[in-house]
């Protein structure tokens, strides 16, 4: 019975969870290994994934712990040349405005984890400050830093006119 579904899951959420992740960390290739990393532990602790009250919230989460627990061994064995890394590569997701992730790359990793659950997974407040271990309270102002950034970045590169 685990098959089906965790395919009808797997269909439904990995877009969405990969736009999440992508909006975090930068980088199309980096983004969909470790969601397919986490879709891969979900898969295999299926039986606990579906319990848990957001499951593709959780696919996030451990994605996002994936990518930090790959940036850790990678910046023990290489120096980082910089955050540019992710720039670099030119990659881009179809589905999210370069623009937009350009100015998500540039927010604090806390702003960019937040803004990934509420607005790309549509989480609300109480679920966002469990997954990200914040009160709800901080889940909130992370969002309403970021969104003002957001707004200020983009609007200043559509119309550059209304810098005053």
């Amino acid at each position: 019975m685990k098959r089906p579904e965790f395919q009808e899951f797997y269909e439904a959420n990995r877009d969405v969870c990969l736009r999440s992740v992508l909006a975090v960390v930068g980088d199309r290739q980096l983004a969909e290994d470790a969601v397919a990393e986490a879709f891969t532990e979900a898969f295999a602790s299926w039986h606990k994934v579906r319990r848990h009250p957001v499951p593709r919230a959780w696919i996030v989460r451990t994605a996002l712990n994936i990518r930090v627990s790959w940036w850790r061994r990678r910046r023990r064995e290489v120096a980082l040349v910089g955050d540019g890394e992710a720039a670099a590569t030119g990659q881009s997701d179809p589905a999210v405005d370069p623009a937009v992730l350009a100015v998500l790359r540039r927010l604090p990793q806390r702003q960019r984890e937040v803004v990934a659950l509420r607005i790309f997974l549509d989480l609300d407040t109480r679920t966002t400050a469990r997954v990200l271990g914040l009160a709800p309270g901080t889940v909130k102002a992370h969002l309403s830093r970021a969104v003002a950034t957001l707004r200020d970045q983009l609007v200043i590169a559509e119309h550059p006119e209304e810098r005053s």
